[in-house]
């Protein structure tokens, strides 16, 4: 019998894949849980002037994104609307338009990591979902049992 259309292949290939689908989703659910415990540790509030989740704890990638919009909001209003590039480097705005830049891209690191963590729980369900599906197509291995000559699942 070839390997691809053996059972007992297929059942295993099956199992695997539910194993990996449920390492997946912890690691994912791991990741999610560190960013956002790191993230928080920083004591990072979400500015009054937000378009959302103002005054809110940063924490979680939506209020991590709406912080870094209104820190680029500040800055080019701080700089009067040039970007660290456009400033001379002699203009003392210039460091003002950095540390906007820095800290908007320190958020924006995070929000990626959240993401990256999203796909890696959604890949692991569908790893888990592609095994279920395995296992129920193929049929359990037949054996014969003594008693009566009767055939029981294995």
């Amino acid at each position: 019998m070839s390997t691809v259309t053996n059972p007992r292949f297929v059942r295993l290939a099956g199992l695997l894949s539910i194993i990996a689908g449920a390492v997946f989703l912890v690691a994912g659910a791991v990741t999610w849980s560190q960013v956002s415990t790191h993230l928080a540790a920083e004591n990072i509030t979400v500015a009054d002037d937000a378009s959302a989740f103002a005054g809110q704890a940063v924490d979680t990638p939506w209020e991590a994104f709406s912080q870094a919009d209104i820190i680029n909001h500040h800055s080019l209003e701080a700089t009067g609307g040039k970007t660290y590039a456009e400033l001379d480097r002699e203009d003392p705005l210039r460091a003002t338009a950095m540390n906007g830049s820095f800290l908007r891209a320190s958020l924006f690191t995070s929000v990626v990591a959240f993401g990256v963590a999203a796909l890696v729980m959604g890949i692991g369900v569908v790893f888990g979902l592609i095994g279920f599906a395995l296992r129920q197509v193929a049929p359990a291995t037949a054996v014969a049992v003594k008693d009566d000559n009767a055939l029981a699942a294995v």
